[in-house]
């Protein structure tokens, strides 16, 4: 039942003191592309974190300008006293990453979206974990990620019921980098438009290699998982940077039944830079990680209040 009285919320900030004297979590980010990016300016912006490094394929070789006060290396070894690894990779090289990560004792959070698959990997890892002692984080973006606790606590408020989630009009990172992946695609951009009730077109953009045809890229593409339930467009451009755009967006609804009473109806919506959100909710689950005993989670799993920063019982006092 909603309160008497309003209550507002704000952003907590740790005392001068508690900054000054906390040893802050030490985080590598894996990979830097849009969302490796993303995670620095997340990283750079927490209180309680400080960089270890960026781990690229090729290391320092044209180290971009804004990491030169970094160590960026080829290999996480290199870097010291790293407490999780941020894996800002294409989803299918998660898993093998976080097996060559994991064993050093360090922890491991990662944006895997393939819906599908996820319990299986949870479960690939879960052992993993126990034996070094570590945690994994997987699954953390915004969907799946914190989509997925929103949808959760739906469920909890309307036990019976259906939910649908509307992704779009945007920017799918995932299915936009597993066309690039497609033998004679030099860049690609994977457009979801959202046609309700969790039902979507995909609206694929692609710049061809000399010599490749189209059939057959749109043959390959609509055969891959991530596009196979979907109905799937793909057309041939000059430059996906002229058509190129990293807003994204999402719409949750579930209407269902509150104990025995009929037709409660919930909604979320939100209007985002889709690797910005990827990055921010990465940092959250790095921390989180740390708060965590050995095993391999979802954020569904995960308190909430072990994604802030800050004393618990202050951030209790504010947003309960």
């Amino acid at each position: 039942m909603e309160g008497s009285h309003k209550k507002c919320t704000f952003a907590v900030d740790l005392p001068n003191t508690t900054q000054k004297d906390m040893k802050k979590i030490r985080a590598a980010v894996v990979g830097y592309g849009n969302i490796g990016r993303y995670a620095i300016e997340a990283l750079e912006a927490a209180p309680d974190f400080e960089i270890a490094g960026v781990v690229r394929r090729n290391g320092a070789a044209d180290k971009p300008a804004e990491l030169a006060s970094y160590e960026v290396v080829k290999d996480i070894r290199e870097l010291r006293d790293v407490d999780v690894a941020i894996l800002a990779t294409p989803t299918r090289s998660c898993e093998e990453y976080a097996r060559q990560i994991l064993p050093l004792g360090i922890n491991t959070v990662d944006s895997f979206d393939i819906h599908t698959s996820i319990r299986d990997y949870r479960r690939s890892l879960m052992e993993l974990n126990k034996q070094t002692g570590t945690v994994s984080v997987i699954a953390a973006g915004w969907d799946p990620g914190s989509d997925s606790i929103v949808r959760t606590l739906m469920q909890s408020l309307a036990p019976k019921g259906l939910s649908y989630t509307n992704f779009g009009p945007g920017m799918s990172m995932g299915h936009s980098v597993c066309v690039r992946s497609k033998a004679g695609v030099k860049n690609a951009l994977s457009m979801t438009i959202p046609l309700g009730e969790g039902i979507h077109r995909r609206m694929v953009y692609v710049e061809l290699e000399e010599g490749a045809k189209l059939d057959e890229v749109t043959a390959a593409i609509k055969a891959d998982p991530y596009f196979a339930s979907d109905e799937t467009h793909v057309f041939q451009v000059e430059s996906v940077d002229d058509v190129r755009d990293m807003g994204h967006g999402v719409n949750l609804v579930r209407k269902g039944v509150s104990g025995k009473t009929q037709n409660q109806r919930l909604e979320f919506n939100m209007s985002i830079n889709n690797p910005a959100l990827t990055g921010q909710v990465l940092v959250n689950v790095a921390r989180a990680s740390m708060r965590q005993q050995p095993g391999c989670y979802t954020m569904i799993e995960i308190p909430v209040i072990d994604m802030l920063p800050g004393d618990r019982e202050d951030l209790i006092a504010h947003l309960v």
